[in-house]
This record gives structure tokens, C-alpha cells and sequence, in this order.
């Protein structure tokens, strides 16, 4: 017999993700819930990858450094400099990490204290929260404006206490694709002015926004930059989510925290991958800049597709999600109408009011597709949407 087990995240069970995405299997339903893309990387990175782990006497299958590739580093580091100005040291500033997850997770145990207060702007990826509270933090939510899913900055400036540690935030926006402006930069930079706050900006989505729209990273606005982890991903910008690659860029005094938690949570990440894809941006660096018509042209086609059913939505301004209102379709709370989409229907959806403290969010009628799939997914999927 065990002894008894006194939970240190008693309120959390399995992700929402991977719930859905069983379920999906489970009855074979077309999968647009986790947020993956069912076509592959580009051919010339997996060529790469193949590549590096055929290198015979050298280090390509062993540790790489535990900060990650120098080379990877570089050019991390040359990117930043050219898309938002930023110039970050690839010794001090930059680390590789297991993908977004693990980097988020790593900064907020590298700052988080027991007793501090963690703002989180609902909704919010469902990864923040747990880690808060392994930190010993509090997570303080503060819902995202409706409609829009913009900052209310009177009652983010209402939540901060003395207590408050940290605001992480998370632009372009899973699951709305909200975006912020320049002017939103300028105002968070003012709120934070003269405290001893940190920010968290989860911005995996950097390079897909739509119809113009230039992401506004936190590494644009200096200010900011000196008080903030800054997190990306290269399984969302290449198509291989499942290769867990990303990386985290913050000033060095932050840097050198975050390296002391990474060190004993992952310590390195796979060598040939971050080999790969060091090449792979030196080769290739118009793959970043092609992404956003590239998946502006799914989102176009995934609307059209959306504007003969019964669903009410904005078409996305960013990422690869799509949330549409399914009020004149069911009254179900949106996780009963997700597991009957799932079930009954046969394509598999994200509640939303599972990313949200606030009760007011459950009674929204609203569920997110993911639409980084085939024409032909989406097609298919459509076709049964149509039929509600």
C-alpha cells in the first residue's frame, strides 16, 4: 500500500488537447481541435535533419551544449535583429529549448516565487497556470475585452498588487488570434513603468498574421525587451510540432535564471534537429516570410468554406485557429456541443471556456477549429459542418 497522496495540482486533470484529440480518434473524426498541421515540413529541413544524424565521428547524434547549437543561436539571434531590431547575444540572451512549452514552464519556475501573483489573460493556454502554481505563485485571470479579445487595460491595471510578480502574455492570441499594435506596446510599457514587474510573452504565432498586420513583438520596444522572456517555436513556423524545438530570448541577468531551471528540466534538445534547422534559416530564410500568405490562404479558404453553414465568425487576424460562435446551431455549454461535434458529427473542436477562470466565459457559445490541414481536411470537414 502507498502512502496517500497529497496532490500538488489537485484541480488539473489531462489537456483539454489530449482529450479531444483521443476522442477524435477514438470515433475517427476529422481532428481540426490540436492545434497540428497534417502535412510536413519542408523537404530541404528533413533532408537536413537526415543528414546530420548520418554524420559519422563527430557530435551530431550526441549533447549538443546544453544553451543549445551555437550556430542554432546565431541565427536566432541574426533573425531577431532583422524581423524587430532586437540585438540579442546568442551567448547571453538566447536559449534553445523543448519546444514552447518547456520554455514557458522554465521561466515562470526561473522568477516565480512562493506568495507572488501571476496575471494571465484569459483565455489563456492551459500550460500557464499549472506552472504558476508549482512556482507556489497565485494566478490572478483578467478576461481579454469582448469582442475582439483586446486588452482591457483599465482592469489590467486594477489587478496588479504589490504581490504581482509577473504578466505573461500571449499575442498573436491562441485561440481568438487577436494582435496587439504599437500603441498597445507603448501603453503596457507605461502600466509596467517604475515597477518590479516581469513579463512572459508567449508569441509562437510570430509569423502567421493576416491582411498586413506586422507582429508586435515584445523585443521590438526596448523597454519592455529589458524585462521580459520573449518565447517562440520552430515546430509552429516549420510544420513540425511534433520535432519540439523552440527557444527563449531575454536579457542576460534573466537568461542566466532561466538556464538554471532548463538545465535540470530538459538540458539539451535534440542535436541534428537544432543542426537542421540552423541550416535550414541560413537556406532557406524566405520560408518565415512566406508563412502569412500561406496560411492566410487556408483562412480564406477554411471561411469560405464556413460561410455556407450555420456558424458565426470574424475571419482570424492571426495564427492557425479559427473560433466561430455556434449559437444558432445548439444551445449546449461548448464543451457538451465539442464532444457531441466529436461524437456525433464527426469533427473535433476546442472549447474555449476551458482556458478561462472567468464563469461569464462558460456561457459563451463558442468552440476553435484549427485549420493548418489540407484543402481537402477542410473540405471534409466543412461537408459535415454543413449538415448541422
Amino acid at each position: 500500500m502507498h502512502p496517500p497522496i497529497d496532490s500538488k495540482l489537485p484541480r488539473v486533470g489531462t489537456t483539454i488537447f489530449t482529450v479531444m484529440s483521443r476522442l477524435a480518434a477514438e470515433h475517427g473524426a476529422i481532428n481540426l481541435s490540436q492545434g497540428f498541421p497534417d502535412f510536413e515540413p519542408p523537404a530541404r529541413l528533413t533532408e537536413l535533419a537526415g543528414h546530420h544524424m548520418r554524420q559519422r565521428g563527430g557530435a551530431g547524434n550526441q549533447y549538443a551544449p546544453m544553451t543549445g547549437l551555437p550556430s542554432l543561436r546565431e541565427a536566432i539571434a541574426a533573425k531577431v535583429a532583422e524581423y524587430y531590431g532586437c540585438q540579442a547575444s546568442p551567448d547571453s540572451d538566447i536559449t534553445v529549448a523543448s519546444g514552447g512549452t518547456e520554455a514557458l514552464f522554465c521561466a515562470i519556475q526561473a522568477i516565480v516565487r512562493a506568495g507572488d501573483e501571476v496575471i494571465l489573460l484569459d483565455p489563456a493556454y492551459d500550460s500557464y497556470e499549472p506552472a504558476v502554481e508549482l512556482a507556489g505563485g497565485r494566478a490572478v485571470h483578467v478576461p481579454l475585452q469582448r469582442p475582439g479579445f483586446g486588452i482591457d487595460w483599465q482592469r489590467l491595471g486594477d489587478a496588479i498588487t504589490p504581490r504581482t510578480r509577473l504578466l505573461i502574455i500571449n499575442f498573436p492570441h491562441n485561440p481568438s488570434g487577436a494582435t496587439l499594435e504599437p500603441a498597445d506596446l507603448a501603453q503596457l510599457a507605461e502600466l509596467l513603468r517604475g515597477t518590479g514587474i516581469f513579463v512572459l510573452s508567449d508569441e509562437v504565432y510570430e509569423h502567421m498574421l493576416f491582411d498586413g498586420r506586422r507582429h508586435q513583438s515584445l523585443l521590438r520596444h526596448a523597454e519592455l525587451a529589458a524585462r521580459s522572456f520573449v518565447v517562440s517555436s520552430f515546430g509552429k513556423t516549420y510544420h513540425a510540432t511534433g520535432w519540439k524545438v523552440g527557444y527563449c530570448v531575454a536579457p542576460a541577468a534573466l537568461t542566466r535564471e532561466f538556464r538554471k531551471v532548463h538545465q535540470f528540466v530538459q538540458f539539451v534538445v535534440a542535436t541534428p534537429l537544432q543542426a537542421a534547422i540552423a541550416d535550414f534559416m541560413r537556406e532557406c530564410p524566405g520560408h518565415s516570410r512566406e508563412l502569412p500568405a500561406f496560411y492566410q490562404a487556408k483562412r480564406d479558404h477554411f471561411a469560405r468554406l464556413l460561410g455556407e453553414t450555420r456558424f458565426r465568425f470574424e475571419p482570424a487576424h492571426s495564427t492557425y485557429f479559427q473560433l466561430v460562435d455556434y449559437s444558432a446551431v445548439s444551445d449546449l455549454p461548448d464543451t457538451e456541443f465539442a464532444r457531441l461535434l466529436t461524437t456525433q458529427h464527426g469533427v473535433a473542436a476546442i472549447p474555449i471556456s476551458v482556458f478561462s477562470a472567468d464563469d461569464a466565459a462558460k456561457s459563451e457559445r463558442i468552440v476553435r477549429f484549427c485549420f493548418a490541414k489540407h484543402e481537402a481536411t477542410l473540405d471534409a470537414a466543412a461537408a459535415k459542418l454543413r449538415s448541422l
